[in-house]
């Protein structure tokens, strides 16, 4: 089960990149490669870790941009599962 994300988990995704979203309680980041290809690998790395952690989350690919939101629908808002999997997605591009 997933816990509430509290404010210092809230400040180190803020700090990271991640914007809050308007109207929910969730974290958004945009994230820009330099190809399709790059663009794919990263989300089927992405992926990958998402399944690891049983944690899905909402996402739209355009050429070599990957916009990620990221929320907890069963706790109703940011859990620690988002952080967990936005650190997996930074960490993946080096960020």
């Amino acid at each position: 089960m997933s816990k509430p994300l509290d404010a210092p988990g809230r400040l180190a995704m803020t700090d990271a990149g991640w914007q809050a979203v308007d109207g929910r309680d969730a974290m958004k980041k945009t994230y820009v490669f330099a190809n399709f290809v790059e663009a794919f690998g990263f989300m089927t790395q992405a992926a990958i870790w998402a399944e690891k952690l049983n944690h899905h989350p909402e996402w739209s690919n355009v050429y070599k941009t990957v916009e990620v939101t990221l929320t907890t629908h069963d706790t109703g808002g940011l859990s620690d599962l988002d952080a967990a999997l936005a650190a997996r997605m930074d960490k993946i591009v080096g960020a």
